[in-house]
C-alpha cells in the first residue's frame, strides 16, 4: 500500500545528491561537439523523465596514438564473421530443412552490421545482401539496446529479426583485432553441410560426361593477331563467259580467327551495282561440296547406343573420328604471290600484297620474293609504271558568274559555292588593333597629264587576298571621287579568258612600293605606303623580298667596294632626302625604291615619341582608375620572380604575361600599344620599373587625351611629314656593312 501524496509523507528525492549543477547544451558524441536539443538531461545531470539511456557503443580501448574520432579512426576497417542459419521446408518430403552460409559484417566506425548470404548459381531463392547496413537492436525485451561488439564470438548465437544466426568462424585481421582489445576467441566450429547443396552438387557430377569434348583454344590466337589482316590484290578473269569481264578484287585475310573476306574494286562508270562485299567474312574452303545434312557435321560421333532411353542409357564416342567429315579451308601459308585461288568455283589469281603482308611472310615463313605479276597489270591497265591516268581537264570558263563558280557547276550536279580558306582567314581576320590590311598610294601611270595627278588608295585584305581600290576626292579637280574597284579578287593581265586553267590573282607577294600593277586595263604604280604595310612587309620578309634587310644590305656592300672611300659619307646623321639620293646615285638602278626605304626605315634616327607615349599611358591610367586598382608593388615583385638575373629589364610579351597573370584591368589592346611603344624607344627589353612607373596614376598624372577613333581613313594620301623619317644614322649603317 502507497503512502498518499501529502505534505510530510513523501521522501526527499535531493537525500544524498551532491551534484546540483545546471545541465550543458552541448555534448561530446564520438570526440564530436554536438548541441543537446531534446536530450538534454536535467540538475545535476539526471535523466528527465520523458528521456531514455543513450544507446551504447563498443567500448574499444584507446591506443596510443593521437586522440581521432571513430569515423576517422576506423575508417574502412570492417569485422567479417562467418556464420550460418537453419531455414525448415515444409512443403517437400525429400529435406526437412536447407543451411545458409551468410557473411556478417561489423564495421568498426558506428558499430553497423551487414549481412551477406554469397550467390548460388541457379539456387532458385533470393540471395546477395540479406540484411543492409545499419545499427541492429537486440531481441525483446533489450530492444532500446543495440548489439555491439562484445556480443561477436564463435559459437554465439545472433538473433537479427526473428531469425538466428550462429557464428562459426572469423577471418585472420577480425581475429588479431580482437586479441588485441583483449577478447579472447573461441575455437571455430565447422558450419553443417546443406543436405540440399549436396544433392543438387551430385547431380551436376553426373551430368558431366566422363570423356568430354576436345577444346580448341582459340583465345591465344585471337590475342596474338587481333587487328592484324593480310590484304591480297587478286584478279578474277571472268571473260571466257558470255558478257564477262576482268574484275579487280581485294582478298582480306583475318589472322585472328583465320577468316576471309572479299571486296571488288569497282572503277568509275563501269556500269556495275556497288555492293560493298563481294564474299562476307567467313572460312573459305579449298573445295565446294554439296549442302551436308543437318548433324552430318559434329566435333564427336557416337558409334553406339545400348539401354534405356534417357537416365541410366550408355553410349560410345568415336575416340578415332572414322565417321568424322574432312573440311580443307585455305591458311595464311596458301597465300602466296602468284597462286591460283578456287573462290567457290571462281579462279582468283594473287597478284600482288601491301606492306604488312609482306613483312609478316618475311618474319614467319622467311619469303623474301614479293615480284608482284604484271598479269594484272596488262588486263586491268593499273599500277603501270610510266602510265598515267589522264588528268581530268575542266571546262572552259563560260564567261557566266566568276571562274571558281563555273568551275564548281561542272563538278557536280547541284552546283556549290566556292569553298573560303577558313584557317587563313581567322587568321588574318580584323583583331583589335590588328587590322590586316595594306594600304598603298599609287597613282595612274597613264600618258595622259591629268590622269597622272590622279591618286588612288589601294587596300590588300590579307584575310582574303582582294583588294579595293579608292580615289580621294579632290577640289576643283573636275574629277568625281569615290571607290574606283569594288572589292574582290582581280587577275592578273595576259591571260587567256576562256581557258581550262585557273586564273592567276594578284597576291600579297605583288604589292610593294614601285610595283607597277594592272588592274582592268588600268596601270598604277606604287609610290607609298602606311607604317602598317611597312611593318608587315618587314616581319614577313620572306614574302616580301624588296624588304629584307640583309639582302639590302649585301647589295648595298657589293655597291660600295665599286667606288671611291672619298665618295661615301663618313658618317653621323644625314637627312632622308641626301641619304635617298645618295642610293640611287651609286646603285644605278640596283636597288628598288622598296629597298632604298627599307634601309632608311632601318637606320633612322628613333626619337621618343613622347605625346603618343603619353597619349597611350593616360588611356591606362584611365582604366586603371576606373577600376580602382592601387596594387603597384604586387606587379613589381611579380615582375622581379620572373626576373631571375636581376637586370630590372624583361621582354615584352613576358612583361605582357605578368600583366595578364595578374588580371591587371589594362584593355588588352592598350597594354600591346605601351609595351610596343615603350620597345621600340628602348630596344628588345622593357624596364619594369619605368612601365610600373608610368601607368601608377597615384603617383605620376598625365594629362588625359581623347582616343582616336578607329575609322577608315578615306583622305589618306600617304604618310604625313610628322610621321615621316627626318634623319638617317649612317654611322650604324658602315658599322654593319664592315662586319
Amino acid at each position: 500500500m502507497a503512502l498518499p501524496f501529502l505534505p510530510g509523507n513523501s521522501f526527499n528525492k535531493n537525500l544524498g545528491k551532491t551534484k546540483f549543477h545546471k545541465s550543458h547544451h552541448f555534448d561530446v558524441v564520438n570526440e564530436i561537439n554536438l548541441l543537446a536539443g531534446a536530450e538534454k538531461p536535467g540538475i545535476g545531470g539526471e535523466r528527465l523523465p520523458f528521456q531514455k539511456d543513450p544507446p551504447n557503443h563498443s567500448v574499444i580501448p584507446r591506443g596510443t596514438g593521437p586522440a581521432l574520432p571513430t569515423w576517422v579512426a576506423f575508417d574502412k576497417q570492417v569485422l567479417c564473421f562467418d556464420a550460418y542459419f537453419q531455414e525448415g521446408v515444409r512443403e517437400r518430403r525429400d529435406e526437412q530443412f536447407r543451411v545458409h552460409r551468410c557473411k556478417v559484417y561489423f564495421y568498426l566506425e558506428d558499430d553497423s552490421i551487414q549481412v551477406v548470404e554469397p550467390r548460388m548459381k541457379n539456387s532458385g531463392i533470393p540471395q546477395g545482401s540479406l540484411i543492409r547496413r545499419h545499427r541492429i537492436s537486440r531481441p525483446s525485451p533489450n530492444d532500446d539496446k543495440f548489439y555491439t561488439l562484445e556480443d561477436f564470438n564463435n559459437g554465439n548465437d545472433i538473433t537479427i529479426y526473428s531469425r538466428k544466426f550462429k557464428i562459426a568462424n572469423c577471418d585472420e585481421f577480425t581475429r588479431n583485432f580482437m586479441r588485441k582489445i583483449g577478447i579472447k576467441l573461441r575455437p571455430p566450429i565447422e558450419i553443417p553441410d546443406d543436405p540440399h547443396s549436396e544433392y543438387r552438387k551430385a547431380a551436376d557430377q553426373i551430368m558431366q560426361p566422363f570423356r568430354p569434348y576436345e577444346k580448341h583454344d582459340t583465345m591465344k590466337q585471337f590475342l596474338d593477331h587481333d587487328g592484324h589482316v593480310l590484304r591480297f590484290y587478286c584478279l578474277w578473269d571472268d571473260r571466257d563467259t558470255p558478257f564477262g569481264d576482268a574484275h579487280e578484287m581485294v582478298l582480306h585475310y583475318y589472322l585472328a580467327d583465320d577468316t576471309a573476306e572479299v571486296r571488288e574494286v569497282i572503277p568509275a562508270n563501269s556500269g556495275r551495282d556497288a555492293v560493298p562485299t563481294f564474299l562476307h567474312r567467313g572460312k573459305l574452303p579449298k573445295t565446294v561440296e554439296p549442302m551436308r545434312k543437318p548433324g552430318e557435321i559434329a566435333d564427336r560421333t557416337v558409334l553406339n547406343v545400348f539401354g534405356p532411353t534417357g537416365h541410366g542409357g550408355r553410349y560410345i564416342l568415336d575416340n578415332l573420328k572414322t565417321g568424322a567429315v574432312e573440311q580443307d579451308f585455305y591458311k595464311d601459308s596458301d597465300l602466296t604471290i602468284g597462286t591460283c585461288l578456287n573462290v567457290y568455283g571462281r579462279k582468283f589469281l594473287i597478284c600482288d600484297c601491301d606492306e604488312f603482308t609482306k613483312e609478316y611472310y618475311r618474319k614467319k615463313y622467311g619469303i623474301t620474293d614479293f615480284t608482284p605479276l604484271r598479269v594484272r597489270e596488262e588486263i586491268l591497265g593499273v599500277g603501270q609504271q610510266g602510265v598515267q591516268a589522264p588528268a581530268k581537264q575542266p571546262p572552259p570558263y563560260n564567261g557566266f558568274g566568276g571562274e571558281e563558280d563555273s568551275l564548281n557547276s561542272s563538278q557536280a550536279l547541284i552546283p556549290r559555292p566556292p569553298k573560303r580558306d577558313f584557317v587563313k582567314f581567322m587568321g588574318k581576320d580584323r583583331l583589335g588593333l590588328d587590322g590586316n590590311v595594306l594600304r598603298f598610294l599609287a597613282k595612274l601611270d597613264a600618258p595622259k597629264a591629268i590622269d597622272a595627278e590622279r591618286k588612288f588608295v589601294i587596300s590588300y585584305f590579307l584575310a582574303d587576298d582582294t583588294v579595293v581600290v579608292f580615289e580621294p576626292t579632290v577640289r576643283n579637280s573636275g574629277i568625281t571621287g569615290g571607290k574606283f574597284l569594288e572589292r574582290g579578287k582581280v587577275k592578273k593581265p595576259n591571260q587567256e579568258q576562256f581557258s581550262t586553267q585557273p586564273p592567276k590573282h594578284y597576291t600579297e607577294s605583288d604589292f610593294y612600293v614601285g610595283a607597277r600593277l594592272e588592274f582592268n586595263k588600268h596601270k598604277f604604280l606604287i609610290v607609298d605606303a602606311d607604317d602598317y604595310a611597312y611593318n608587315y612587309m618587314e616581319q614577313n620578309c620572306q614574302k616580301f623580298p624588296q624588304s629584307n634587310i640583309q639582302s639590302a644590305l649585301s647589295k648595298v656592300a657589293q655597291i660600295l667596294q665599286q667606288i671611291r672611300p672619298e665618295n661615301i659619307p663618313s658618317g653621323g646623321l644625314i637627312g632622308i632626302d641626301d641619304f635617298q639620293n645618295f642610293l640611287r646615285r651609286i646603285s644605278g638602278g640596283r636597288l628598288s625604291v622598296q629597298e632604298i626605304i627599307t634601309l632608311s626605315r632601318y637606320y633612322q634616327d628613333r626619337v621618343y615619341d613622347q605625346p603618343e607615349i603619353d597619349a597611350l599611358v593616360g588611356l591606362a591610367q584611365e582604366q586603371l582608375k576606373r577600376a580602382g586598382f592601387e596594387d603597384f608593388t604586387l606587379i613589381i615583385n611579380q615582375c622581379l620572380h620572373h626576373d631571375r638575373d636581376r637586370t630590372g629589364s624583361l621582354h615584352p610579351e613576358r612583361l605582357r604575361m605578368v600583366f595578364k597573370a595578374m588580371r591587371v584591368p589594362i584593355n588588352d589592346d592598350v597594354l600591346r600599344a605601351v609595351l610596343s611603344a615603350l620597345s621600340e624607344a628602348k630596344g628588345s627589353q622593357i624596364n619594369y620599373g619605368t612601365v610600373v612607373k608610368l601607368i601608377n596614376w597615384r603617383t605620376y598624372q598625365v594629362q588625359q587625351m581623347k582616343p582616336a577613333t578607329m575609322s577608315y581613313d578615306d583622305t589618306w594620301l600617304g604618310n604625313q611629314s610628322t610621321s615621316q623619317i627626318e634623319t638617317v644614322n649612317m654611322s650604324d649603317l658602315l658599322q654593319d656593312l664592315q662586319r
